[in-house]
């Protein structure tokens, strides 16, 4: 991400105004609030009655619809169940096996506004977990393991290791171009972190196939010893300092192997670890010229071996690739075997947990699973005509 830049004049005039402006804007607030706290004091008995009224009826209102709302997501998990039961049984799936109507929408008053004062509030400062940004990945590497990522010289020095790897392992330009495209808007750096603004992120995401905290985590974990056989096959090509350097990054890599390994095999596991400093320093390792894109390319492969694995022999279009890279291979791939006559009438809601599903709002203006997958390739057409997609797919 380049750095926002600074121009001084208006940032001077902004001052300026602000000086000028604050005292009278606090004379005026001054002035507004003695009336205000006048009024809320004098709220009239049958103004507090109304309110109370309201909220009883808002309260009745919103108590029906979390019961309603609480048995469809229960038994959105109960077919979920069923349907993972059927499948270690090797059983058919059928469109019974999927709750067909939508989640409720909640349609009764809105909570009404107390005309009494509130009591007044301690203040306090707001805890907000912090997320890494790449500058603090970089200093965690730096501290725990006492080095730095070999930056690529260029991006599309990364591009170019990106499809040499990613086409060694078997996916192919239209996967890799087309998910990229959609992960990053066509246009995304091998560094670029998702949703930053203003110096805050809205997650550890990184990268062509934004990858979090966790799946590095796990992938160093689960392929970080066939990413160490890679990296020495490559050394043994090399001599002079390119062989020291190589050398250096093959034993810190194996230093984070072990330790993403030092924890149970499991998603909660490792996303605990990733969420600690010594996480963020494996989570380094995406921007890294040799491991990243075996980390980037990885990513999408779990995803294409666990398909087969399940005995889906088709080839993963890039749309249905990119729901198991979204919502997680099992999920995914309910999703991705559905046959098409499925797909226009279940609902997304099947595939999400309540929360997850509410902060949602693809999902939920995209509410069946053919309208979301659609949705997805169309964007991945548009995005694939942008500079950064047209020179990846160069790349292959």
């Amino acid at each position: 991400m380049l750095p926002h830049a600074i121009r001084c004049c208006p940032g001077y005039l902004a001052l300026a105004l602000l000086l000028i402006v604050q005292p009278a804007a606090a004379i005026d607030a001054g002035a507004r609030s003695a009336p205000d706290n006048a009024r809320a004091e004098a709220a009239s008995p049958q103004a507090i009655a109304e309110y109370r009224r309201k909220l009883r009826e808002y309260q009745e209102a919103r108590a029906a619809f979390e019961a309603e709302a609480g048995a469809y997501w229960s038994s959105i998990a109960e077919q979920r169940r069923g349907r993972n039961a059927k499948r270690r049984e090797h059983l058919a799936i059928s469109l019974d096996d999927y709750v067909l109507t939508q989640p409720p929408v909640y349609s009764g008053p809105k909570r009404p506004v107390n005309p009494e004062p509130e009591p007044p509030q301690p203040p306090g400062p707001r805890e907000r977990k912090a997320i890494p940004l790449v500058a603090d990945l970089l200093q965690a590497v730096s501290e725990h393991f006492q080095w730095t990522p070999q930056k690529p010289a260029s991006e599309v020095e990364f591009k170019r290791a990106y499809a040499r790897v990613a086409s060694a392992a078997g996916l192919t330009r239209e996967q890799a171009v087309r998910v990229y495209s959609f992960e990053t808007g066509g246009n995304g750096n091998y560094d670029m972190q998702s949703g930053l603004r203003g110096g805050r992120a809205i997650s550890t995401a990184i990268g062509y196939n934004q990858l979090l905290t966790t799946n590095s985590v796990e992938l160093i974990a689960e392929q970080g010893h066939e990413f160490v056989r890679d990296l020495t096959q490559r050394a043994a090509q090399l001599s002079g300092s390119q062989r020291q350097a190589i050398d250096r990054k093959i034993a810190v890599l194996k230093r984070m192997v072990a330790l993403a390994r030092s924890v149970p095999d499991e998603w909660a596991q490792h996303e605990k670890l990733a969420d600690t400093p010594q996480g963020w320093a494996i989570h380094a390792m995406v921007l890294d010229i040799d491991v990243g894109p075996l980390l980037q390319t990885h990513k999408l492969l779990t995803s294409v071996i666990f398909a087969r694995a399940k005995g889906y022999a088709r080839p993963l279009t890039a749309a249905e690739l990119e729901m198991m890279n979204l919502t997680g291979d099992g999920t995914g791939l309910d999703m991705v075997t559905m046959p098409q006559a499925l797909r226009e009438q279940v609902p997304t809601a099947n595939f999400f947990q309540r929360s997850g599903y509410e902060r949602n709002p693809v999902a939920i203006r995209h509410n069946t699973v053919a309208k979301l997958l659609n949705v997805t390739d169309s964007r991945m057409d548009s995005n694939s005509n942008l500079p950064g997609a047209k020179e990846l797919a160069a790349a292959f």
